[in-house]
């Protein structure tokens, strides 16, 4: 693929500001933009992480916000080596030349493409919450409730993904900020007014579940493809930092609270997703079941985005509209096909953040700095000392991550 092709597509999966470019965007703009990055499916699954890791775990938590708020830094002095470079993939071609695109670029698709089959198993899930006996019969074949509603979401997501303009959808989007704040008040309402109260003590430390806990830790940071993009459209470059280390604080409160109340609420017996525990009888719990469905509809189109342009722009035919339509429909197809097939929400959730998200969000930006910065060429310094034992401890939970999700969900797939 050309590179002024990548560069097109991986634009799409940015933010659009609504500034013109001269101007740039504001600092309390970037800030919501940032914020809105870092938000996600993961606060519904945050205090699931911290029951598998106990609460000696929160303290992984805010290392991981530091971590990938420094890793984050270390993009934006990449950035800095090049007026030229204005995405993560191009900080990949200015250190290690066009197989660096590549890399970056193919495990931003896949992450992608896993976050889009994670919208379809939390619709699944939480629809079947809300409806549990919502079978279908056909002859002598039943497809259960959750199948059912995988398949439902996709056909309401489907109409979406043909959109080529997707600036509405992306602002729509934005409301997935005051979702994210709304999801928390709602379960401590529940836990505080509702009364399921806050009576599990929880426990200290889980050895066992330590490599799912920092995974899905990491999933809640997996912000770091729209870093370079944001950085390049403020009005004022110096002030990124400051914009960094806002949207981590906020959005480390925000996990952090929503983790704890969960926790509080239903200690071990917490499910994948903190919504799949909630009493369905209570109006409150269904306002927050109803938020954990709707975001994902209105993101999954600008989440396969990136994906459809890329393959789209591998074939001559890409500007024919039926084929454009074609394309776009089989790869909601196979998103279905392979939620159904591995409907884990959690093993998916560790899976990602395991092997896409440590690369991308901590591995690859220390990989890329100290390339793009050689440091060997005369001396080792405390950074370079640093920086590597970030490496070597980021590749050993990504390994040993990634094994212990995939052998969960190839476990529970042989189970069905």
């Amino acid at each position: 693929m050309e590179s002024h092709n990548v560069e097109r597509i991986e634009s799409q999966n940015q933010i659009p500001q609504s500034e013109e470019p001269s101007k740039g965007t504001s600092f309390f703009r970037t800030c919501l933009n940032g914020v809105n990055a870092l938000s996600g499916v993961g606060i519904l699954s945050v205090p699931y992480a911290l029951s598998e890791g106990g609460w000696l775990s929160l303290i992984i938590l805010f290392l991981v916000a530091i971590l990938c708020c420094y890793t984050g830094l270390l993009l934006q002095k990449c950035m800095s080596a090049s007026q030229a470079i204005n995405t993560y993939a191009d900080i990949g071609q200015f250190a290690f030349g066009k197989k660096g695109r590549i890399i970056i670029s193919t495990f931003m698709y896949l992450e992608l493409y896993l976050v889009a089959i994670e919208f379809l198993i939390l619709e699944g899930d939480n629809l079947q919450k809300l409806f549990p006996n919502a079978n279908i019969h056909i002859g002598d074949l039943k497809i259960g409730g959750k199948e059912t509603f995988v398949m439902l979401a996709a056909l309401i997501i489907l109409p979406t993904t043909w959109l080529r303009s997707l600036g509405l959808l992306a602002y729509v989007s934005l409301g997935g900020v005051l979702a994210f704040i709304l999801l928390v008040c709602v379960v401590f309402w529940i836990g505080a007014v509702d009364g399921v109260g806050f009576q599990e003590k929880g426990i200290l430390w889980k050895w066992s579940g330590l490599a799912t806990a920092i995974s899905m830790f990491t999933f809640c940071y997996c912000g770091h493809a729209v870093f370079p993009t944001l950085c390049n459209s403020m009005k004022d470059k110096s002030q990124f930092l400051k914009v960094l280390l806002l949207c981590f604080i906020l959005s480390t409160i925000t996990y952090g609270s929503m983790a704890i109340i969960g926790y509080l609420m239903y200690g071990q017996n917490l499910l994948s997703q903190v919504t799949l525990n909630l009493p369905t009888g209570k109006v409150s719990s269904k306002i927050a079941i109803y938020t954990a469905i709707i975001n994902p509809i209105t993101k999954y189109a600008l989440i396969v985005s990136p994906i459809v342009t890329a393959i789209e722009d591998t074939f001559p035919c890409r500007k024919n509209k039926p084929m454009s339509y074609f394309i776009r429909t089989v790869l909601v197809i196979s998103t279905v096909v392979v939620a159904l097939v591995v409907p884990f929400f959690e093993y998916v959730m560790t899976f990602i953040g395991a092997f896409t998200g440590i690369s991308l969000s901590i591995l690859f930006p220390c990989i890329c700095y100290l390339k793009i910065r050689k440091p060997f060429s005369r001396s080792v310094g405390i950074e370079v000392i640093f920086i590597g034992v970030i490496i070597v401890l980021g590749s050993f939970v990504a390994i040993y991550g990634t094994y212990v999700s995939l052998k969960n969900i190839i476990s529970h797939v042989q189970q069905k």
